[in-house]
């Protein structure tokens, strides 16, 4: 696939999490085309080090630091290593998350808090520490991903539902907060993306032939396509573009 070009963004510095695997390095994959100078953090290191390896040809190679987002001492670290290397950080994207499935007969307060912190809590603290320099800067913009499936109420996953619809009201309140000091915040709302992880888990021939019937679209949704949407609202195409929510979903209305 091809990307639209955006001036605007070389040379811009890039921070996207869990940027190894997925939509995440489908973003990586797309900043380090467009020349911006991209540093993305995940856990899973093979997958992290074969996909700088694969992008090494790009204007700036991207860079690879492992961190256990739900740690924020950690966080606090790699984003502040990531500023002492390469300066203030022009674009954000709280990209990582895990929709493990579970009962909520099953659901501990440990598993519980485990899940907040590995789907919604980092979104903030991460945006706490990006937003130091953009406000010094009067311009940064801050991308969200949320996900359709709280929209839709799907089965089993009522933790993560509810850190998704979460995420939307942090950009709203984030967008407002840091508005002010030139900074966007804006949340992506993928529909049913084909990741390696999603097809191996979750779909079946029976499954892939219903969600085609419940989308306008009866095409696949790519992580290539996320990343175009990520692309235009972070480049100055989408100035006015702050605290709302942009659905690459193909029109999904069914589980």
């Amino acid at each position: 696939m091809s990307y639209a070009t955006y001036p605007s963004l070389k040379d811009r510095t890039v921070a996207v999490t869990g940027g190894g695997t997925g939509i995440g390095a489908a973003m990586v994959a797309a900043f380090a085309h467009q020349g911006a100078r991209v540093y993305f953090v995940d856990v899973a290191e093979a997958q992290s080090v074969s996909l700088c390896e694969s992008l090494r040809d790009s204007p700036y190679a991207p860079e690879f630091l492992r961190c256990d987002l739900r740690d924020v001492d950690a966080i606090g670290d790699v984003f502040s290593g990531i500023t002492d290397r390469a300066g203030t950080i022009d674009v954000l994207v709280n990209n990582a998350a895990s929709d493990n499935r579970h009962a909520v007969a099953d659901v501990s307060c440990a598993y519980w808090d485990e899940r907040i912190a590995v789907n919604l809590r980092h979104q903030f603290f991460c945006a706490q520490h990006v937003a130091q320099g953009m406000r010094r800067n009067g311009r940064g913009v801050i991308l969200n991903v949320g996900s359709i499936s709280w929209h839709l109420a799907l089965p089993d996953l009522s933790i993560y539902l509810t850190a998704k619809a979460g995420i939307e009201g942090l950009t709203r309140g984030l967008a407002r907060d840091f508005g002010a000091f030139g900074i966007r915040v804006n949340c992506i709302v993928p529909g049913a993306v084909r990741t390696e992880r999603q097809m191996a888990l979750w779909q079946t021939p029976e499954s892939e032939s219903r969600l085609l019937e419940a989308q306008c679209l009866p095409r696949r949704i790519e992580p290539e396509h996320v990343a175009r949407m990520a692309l235009f609202l972070a480049s100055d195409d989408g100035e006015r573009c702050s605290g709302r929510e942009y659905f690459v979903d193909a029109g999904w209305y069914g589980a």
